[in-house]
């Protein structure tokens, strides 16, 4: 699994873009998400606002980027939700995302479907819960959460009428031979059912990445500091191509410039084609299989860890 393993989108115009913007920051660890996530006027959200009007008004959108590889550890069935942590420990992060219609000037998409999934702070991924990550870590039974195994650290949000969706999680941990980031898709044309997204179809399934100075500083934090090992940087991944904003890479801003454990909150503004499609599926690696080979899903579907 060698090169950037870039999808190209089934379509005649490219799928997604994606820009980043300077964030203010959230609150701490697994303690205290009301306050920490709370609803505000802030300058996160009136930036992201103001990205996507001034888009539309202009007639331009952002730098296009192709869809890439969903990766080994995907599921069906996520749940519609915006707080996806289920207690799992790590640096808070809120992340907001909006969605507009690269095509039609960047216009919102009220209705599109978010979906983002990522490892623990320990690497390891609800329905994957004994593929080894690399390095040394604990397993994942002891971290002493009450996480679901298949469901932890996976969602979808559905975009509100301005195209915006919001997720409160955790930054992700790392595993061989990829470094850190998150899974994300986006669907249009389906709806709300029986708790998760059903139908329509996928426009663009991409990750999202995070700086090298930031994440090892969190990584020296607990309780990643308890899975060692080498943490593979952005010029190293196998995925993440060194386009910045456009290829993913988020920008955030720590509340406390010397206390990273105090949370971060991102954003990006996806552009999306809406008659694009791409699951990213069966792209022929690009995903980051674990040392210990392609992982199947943990047996136990309701077990707690």
């Amino acid at each position: 699994m060698t090169g950037n393993h870039k999808h190209t989108t089934i379509t005649r115009r490219r799928a997604l873009a994606v820009a980043g913007g300077t964030v203010a920051a959230g609150g701490l660890a697994t303690v205290g998400y009301q306050s920490a996530f709370a609803d505000t006027k802030n300058t996160a959200t009136a930036t992201t606002t103001a990205t996507a009007s001034s888009s539309a008004r202009s007639g331009t959108c952002m730098e296009l980027m192709s869809s890439v590889t969903e990766g080994p550890y995907y599921l069906d069935g996520a749940l519609v939700r915006k707080d996806i942590t289920e207690g799992k420990s790590g640096v808070p992060l809120t992340l907001r995302l909006t969605v507009v219609d690269a095509t039609d000037g960047c216009t919102p998409v009220p209705g599109a479907a978010v979906e983002i999934w990522h490892c623990d702070a320990w690497g390891y991924y609800s329905g994957y819960t004994t593929a080894n990550p690399g390095g040394s870590a604990p397993a994942e039974s002891e971290d002493g959460s009450t996480a679901n195994d298949k469901t932890y650290l996976r969602g979808y949000q559905v975009a509100n009428a301005n195209g915006v969706v919001k997720f409160e999680t955790i930054v992700p941990g790392w595993y061989t031979p990829r470094t850190c980031h998150i899974h994300l898709k986006v669907h249009t044309g389906g709806a709300k059912e029986d708790g998760t997204y059903e139908g329509g179809k996928v426009n663009f399934t991409g990750q999202l990445f995070f700086d090298d100075e930031i994440a090892e500083s969190i990584f020296a934090l607990e309780p990643y500091s308890k899975h060692t090992g080498s943490y593979t940087k952005l010029a190293d991944d196998m995925v993440y191509d060194g386009g910045g904003a456009s290829s993913g890479l988020l920008t955030l801003k720590a509340v406390h410039k010397k206390d990273p454990s105090k949370g971060y909150k991102g954003f990006l503004t996806l552009g999306i084609d809406p008659d694009a499609e791409n699951t990213g599926a069966g792209s022929g690696g690009g995903g980051g299989t674990p040392p210990s080979g392609a992982p199947a899903p943990s047996s136990s579907s309701s077990s707690s860890s």
